[in-house]
């Protein structure tokens, strides 16, 4: 793979790629029955779904450990969006809680210009995964925070930079405070391809981050010794539970969750 990327050196971009790869931690490990069904499944739903999308049981028990899985993988990508601009010139990326508790902050004595034309030479980024992840008591908290920051600091831009955003964008963050709506021009909501534009200067830069990555991936994931391949035995253990009698095994579903309920106790 040729490396053609200037702002995040091969082995940087390795390096933060394994590092999120290694946060999956026990969710790349195997699910057996025991696992699968330690918070209780909603076995109600595994009907529907089985029924409805017309799925073998495989597939809809497969589904739902993806689904397990999926649901604590959130954070790690998260990981992946913020700490690769500590490898990035001019980033910096605070430890929790420490300078004011930023995600980011992006420092350029040169100044960065604004849509409007206005110079700052601090941006403080509150990163988040995904457009539609914040309540509006999270989102009034958010903004007060930048508030204050400008209060604090006028020569700088306060930035809610989206990995999924609706679009790709760079506008006045609307949002609404104890009842008030309100927006200002130094406190912005910013898809992540705009941030990496201005903190790299390429208009491109998310892009071609884009464009390694499942090369850079499939790389680690090959060549580590430390890296499980899951071997998941759920069905195998439902099936195994019934006597091979595939017909059964929505019972057995059942009875992962209401084995003591009025009826189920009985069979």
């Amino acid at each position: 793979m040729n490396w053609n990327i200037s702002f995040i050196s091969k082995s940087d971009f390795q390096n933060h790629v394994e590092n999120t790869i290694n946060k999956y931690g026990d969710k790349l490990k195997s699910f057996d029955l025991a696992r699968f069904n330690k918070n209780i499944v909603d076995p109600i739903k595994l009907i529907f779904d089985n029924t409805v999308y017309r799925n073998s049981w495989e597939e809809t028990i497969k589904n739902e450990i993806f689904r397990q899985r999926d649901k604590s993988n959130n954070n790690d990508i998260g990981y992946f969006h913020q700490y690769i601009f500590k490898y990035i010139n001019n980033c910096i990326v605070p430890d929790n809680g420490t300078l004011g508790g930023w995600d980011v902050i992006y420092k350029n004595e040169n100044g960065i210009k604004m849509p409007d034309g206005s110079i700052v030479h601090t941006i403080y980024v509150e990163m988040k995964n995904k457009h539609n992840t914040m309540n509006s008591s999270s989102s009034a908290k958010t903004y007060i925070k930048m508030q204050n920051q400008l209060l604090s600091d006028d020569d700088c831009a306060c930035f809610l930079v989206e990995a999924i955003a609706k679009e790709s964008q760079n506008i006045k963050w609307e949002t609404t405070v104890d009842g008030k709506k309100v927006s200002h021009r130094f406190i912005r909501r910013v898809s992540i391809d705009k941030f990496y534009e201005i903190v790299t200067g390429e208009e491109n830069a998310f892009y071609n981050i884009c464009q390694v990555l499942p090369y850079t991936i499939k790389d680690i994931v090959n060549s580590s010794k430390n890296i499980e391949v899951p071997n998941d035995t759920v069905y195998k253990e439902l099936l195994n539970s019934v006597h091979n009698d595939s017909d059964a095994v929505a019972m057995a579903i059942y009875m992962l969750g209401f084995s003591s309920y009025n009826g189920f106790s009985k069979e």
